[in-house]
């Protein structure tokens, strides 16, 4: 590793960190050049484990020696010329407005999407993300599916991206886990159709997570993928499709999907947050 320190944010090598936002960092005009932020070890290592290639490291003085097998594994796939930058406590803080866990963050190199036939190729069981915008639900849902044993996430063209800082540092970096990628690509007009469409052809049930009067129980999705598989209404591969914040599903989206399912609830609450809907689906249909 090539070890500098640096004293003044304004040092143009910490541009990644600095001055280039989320859009910039993703750049969609350039793919092969764009970069995301992890922050953390525990969220770095889960990177690393997964073969994405880190651009540069920013890390606290006093965890720079804790870092050492991260920095070996580095100099061992991809040579001794990645460089860390390290900094003070203060600077870190300065840079970030919150002290650091562990003191460390990497601008990594972003990776070519699979398509949506590879990210499910074995998949049995998908969760499909519908144009939901907040990262911390983003990033939680990644988490769920990973603890879950959801096969694969898609996200949908206007859904927010996993590789938004945010969502990683909320997703524990699980979001090197779990297979995932962008049905439709960047295109909006390509979901809920052709999407749909990609979905039945690969052979999976769409389950449609809304509030509808002919929506089926959570329990009865269950019994459905639990069941034998001569039963004439099981579910062999399964994806389960949540909508935004707020709005839900669209109603082409809800209209167009195989079954509507619903998560009974008390007390007179009509919906749980996305998140929180999801861990509960994923639960209940977990093989």
């Amino acid at each position: 590793m090539r070890i500098t320190t640096i004293t003044d944010l304004s040092d143009t090598r910490l541009q990644a960190y600095v001055s280039l936002t989320e859009p910039q960092l993703r750049n969609r005009l350039e793919p092969e050049k764009g970069l995301f932020i992890a922050e953390q070890p525990k969220v770095i290592d889960r990177a690393l484990a997964a073969h994405v290639k880190p651009f540069s490291f920013l890390i606290e003085e006093k965890w720079l020696d804790s870092m050492k097998d991260e920095f070996d594994l580095v100099d061992s796939l991809w040579g001794p010329d990645i460089p860390v930058f390290v900094g003070s406590e203060e600077l870190l803080r300065k840079l970030t407005g919150y002290r650091l866990n562990r003191g460390a963050l990497a601008a990594m190199h972003r990776w070519p999407l699979p398509s949506v036939e590879e990210v499910c190729r074995d998949a049995r069981r998908v969760a499909v993300l519908e144009n939901v915008v907040n990262h911390e639900n983003i990033g939680a849902i990644m988490r769920s599916a990973a603890a879950l044993d959801v096969d694969a996430v898609l996200v949908t063209p206007s859904c927010a991206d996993p590789l938004y800082r945010r969502a990683v540092r909320v997703s524990m970096g699980t979001c090197f886990q779990v297979p995932w990628t962008r049905i439709g690509g960047d295109d909006h007009h390509n979901w809920p159709h052709p999407g749909l469409e990609q979905l039945h052809d690969l052979g999976f049930t769409t389950a449609a997570m809304a509030l509808e009067d002919d929506s089926i129980s959570l329990d009865e999705l269950s019994r459905r993928t639990h069941s034998d598989e001569g039963e004439p209404d099981h579910i062999d591969k399964l994806a389960l499709i949540f909508g935004t914040e707020g709005t839900g599903l669209l109603h082409r989206t809800i209209a167009d999907a195989d079954l509507t399912v619903k998560i009974p609830m008390s007390h007179d609450v009509d919906s749980l947050n996305v998140a929180a809907s999801s861990a509960v689906a994923f639960w209940a249909t977990r093989p």
